[in-house]
């Protein structure tokens, strides 16, 4: 049976579990911001010890890809990559996006309905992609600046859209405006309980990534302001 740990830091959520062939065993949502590099390897032995289970009887370790925060992914794939170099397991990766849409189609699934997972990247844009009911894409995780017209395209072929993530608040409201079909579901936020049916069959079909070269889809290029401190040199 293949026992796959699950870690989901991009957003303020730290959040980890452990699956068994795809099945929840455990799984804990800590949410403290900026929480992940003090609290992440703890929550982690928590949940190891409250399944009874060592680290070596762990298969692979799942990671959230993207997107998001920067420093939460980082801390999150920096975690996950040295428990596989130490457990000698592979990394298998896991978008953010789509373990939101596990979770909205557990509660919420409809014919003729297109579900839009939304992270928000600030202002009026957002990190999305756009599946039918049965997870197929339609449209690629991509970055959107919101307005009130913005899927009109998708009007008229499709009886509703879902709208879910915490960049969905913002949307609905503007789109709404727009048209009637937009439906908004609360509270639902990337979390690592709904990534292990993903994990599972990318560990059954040997999709892994590479422990050297793998980085998170940040949705866009981090961006570091500079200093306004005076500085010196000496010639």
């Amino acid at each position: 049976m293949t026992k796959i740990l699950s870690i989901e830091t991009a957003t303020s959520i730290c959040s980890v579990a452990i699956h068994q062939d795809g099945e929840l065993l455990a799984n804990a949502d800590l949410y403290l911001d900026k929480s992940h590099s003090n609290s992440l390897a703890l929550l982690i032995e928590q949940l190891l010890a409250h399944c009874d289970l060592e680290m070596k009887q762990l298969d692979a370790i799942a990671v959230s890809s993207g997107p998001g925060s920067y420093t939460g992914l980082r801390i999150g794939l920096s975690t996950a990559k040295g428990l596989c170099y130490a457990l000698d397991i592979p990394l298998i990766a896991v978008s953010s996006l789509d373990s939101m849409l596990v979770e909205v189609l557990h509660i919420y699934k409809k014919n003729k309905t297109l579900y839009i997972p939304m992270l928000d990247a600030r202002r009026m844009e957002v990190f999305l992609k756009i599946a039918d009911e049965d997870f197929n894409q339609i449209l690629p995780q991509s970055n959107l600046i919101l307005a009130a017209d913005s899927f009109k395209e998708y009007l008229g072929k499709w009886d509703e859209m879902v709208l879910f993530g915490n960049g969905a608040d913002k949307a609905v409201s503007l789109l709404r405006n727009f048209s009637n079909n937009f439906l908004l579901v609360k509270h639902i936020n990337p979390s690592a309980k709904f990534m292990g049916s993903i994990a599972h069959e990318k560990y059954s079909s040997k999709q892994f990534e590479d422990l050297a070269y793998f980085e998170p889809n940040y949705g866009k290029e981090f961006y570091s302001p500079q200093s306004k401190k005076k500085s010196f040199s000496l010639t």
